[in-house]
């Protein structure tokens, strides 16, 4: 009896155990129910006001017009600006990001926000836990001491699980409500430099003025009241902004917890508007069937398709494995794929029609889509649309084209690989 009481009880341990796994993970890795299932037709060109309209009332903030962008390529560039930015600090800063590793970046990046904190302004900084690990406590302790309010977004937490595999994966960058900064760039020694080996990445980060930086300080406050339950507002935050430039521009941010699928919704309908060109850099590139069905359409209708990927230098052998599997249909399509050789491509850049400019930190798969908390600009403005083209087309200057028939010749290790990696396709 005492044999099969002990049996018993352990098959009984195992079956709560395995039960609560599994809840775990169809709760942690689950997908919202607001989720885009049909394929969107071609209704109207980028150009269109019908356009602009659907795309300020469906991904939320309205476009704005008067804004300045400034492109900046590379750590070279990207960092002086946005430290010096963060040391003209006289009202507030508000940073959040993904990756904030220790290193040279780390710690110039850390004395600024300090020295501002120490000088009387507001610093608030938001960092991912999971892509934070690496930033040393000592430094952590040393921002904190110097009156810098940093918070660590989802710790790992029993109470938490179920939001675990839901990360912030925003790059935004605020200084006096005035002044903002977006793009693919984390806190780390990887990114700086000018992309001149493969210990230094390629990629590009952007620096706005205008009515639109109100929205970045907005995008902001979203993650920073759901840590806290504080919210950011006053004139340090949110002051009258005159205007900049002349381009129209709006920051829209999705999130899981909100239900959002803004971003999978934005490429949808910007792929579905192209009437000429697409040029696309991604450094994850996962599309969904829905994504695949569009542009596979967009080539249908005579658009010229450009995807530059990353090439030999990538940092997830397992997300170029799957980026790889779905290939094949675009290839056949006629989009043109290349991939970039000198090192590590990790831009974000979408360029539709020479009218449509989208970047930030989405990337062009499913975790940016459904599991990550993401935001990304939009500049409506042709000559800023055909600076982007020169840039794009440099980079296609130090990559290779990818064709059909060098797919079809993948060897068989890499199909068998392909089709493991596909059931967890949305987690890479």
């Amino acid at each position: 009896m005492r044999w099969i009481r002990q049996h018993v009880f352990w098959s009984l341990t195992i079956a709560i155990f395995l039960t609560a796994t599994v809840v775990i993970l169809l709760v942690t890795f689950g997908r919202s129910d607001k989720t885009v299932t049909r394929h969107l037709p071609h209704r109207f060109p980028i150009a269109s006001a019908q356009f602009r309209r659907e795309m300020s009332v469906m991904l939320g903030p309205t476009i704005t017009n008067d804004n300045h962008v400034t492109a900046l390529q590379n750590g070279a560039e990207i960092f002086p600006a946005m430290l010096a930015a963060i040391r003209s600090a006289r009202h507030s800063v508000t940073l959040e990001t993904y990756i904030y590793w220790s290193g040279t970046i780390g710690r110039e990046m850390s004395d600024a926000l300090g020295e501002r904190a120490r000088a009387g302004v507001p610093v608030h900084v938001t960092i991912d836990w999971a892509g934070s690990v690496k930033l040393d406590q000592a430094l952590f302790e040393e921002m904190l001491s110097a009156g810098v309010e940093i918070e660590r977004y989802r710790p790992l937490q029993w109470y938490s699980l179920r939001r675990l595999n839901n990360r912030t994966h925003r790059k935004l960058l605020v200084v006096d409500g005035r002044v903002a900064f977006t793009g693919g760039v984390g806190i780390a020694d990887q990114w700086s430099g000018n992309a001149e080996d493969p210990a230094h990445w390629r990629d590009a980060h952007f620096r706005v003025e205008g009515p639109a930086v109100a929205q970045f300080q907005a995008a902001f406050n979203d993650n920073w009241m759901k840590i806290t339950g504080r919210v950011l507002g006053g004139e340090a935050y949110f002051p009258m902004l005159d205007s900049a430039g002349t381009m129209p521009a709006q920051l829209f941010i999705a999130s899981p917890a909100g239900g959002s699928e803004s971003m999978h919704l934005m490429y949808l309908m910007a792929v579905a508007a192209a009437a000429r060109t697409i040029d696309l850099a991604a450094a994850y590139f996962v599309p969904d069937d829905l994504l695949i069905e569009a542009l596979v359409e967009a080539r249908r209708r005579g658009v010229r398709i450009r995807v530059l990927l990353p090439g030999p230098h990538m940092d997830s052998e397992t997300v170029r494995v799957a980026s790889q599997g779905e290939w094949g249909p675009l290839l056949r399509a006629g989009v043109e794929v290349y991939r970039y050789q000198p090192t590590m491509l990790h831009m974000k850049m979408l360029i539709v029609d020479g009218e449509l400019v989208s970047v930030g930190s989405t990337n062009f798969d499913l975790r940016s889509f459904q599991l990550n908390d993401e935001a990304s600009l939009n500049v409506f403005d042709v000559d800023f649309a055909a600076r982007m083209t020169t840039v794009f087309e440099r980079d296609l200057l130090d990559a290779i084209r990818f064709t059909h028939a060098m797919w079809k010749a993948r060897p068989l290790r890499q199909r068998i690989a392909e089709v493991l990696i596909l059931p967890i396709k949305s987690q890479l």
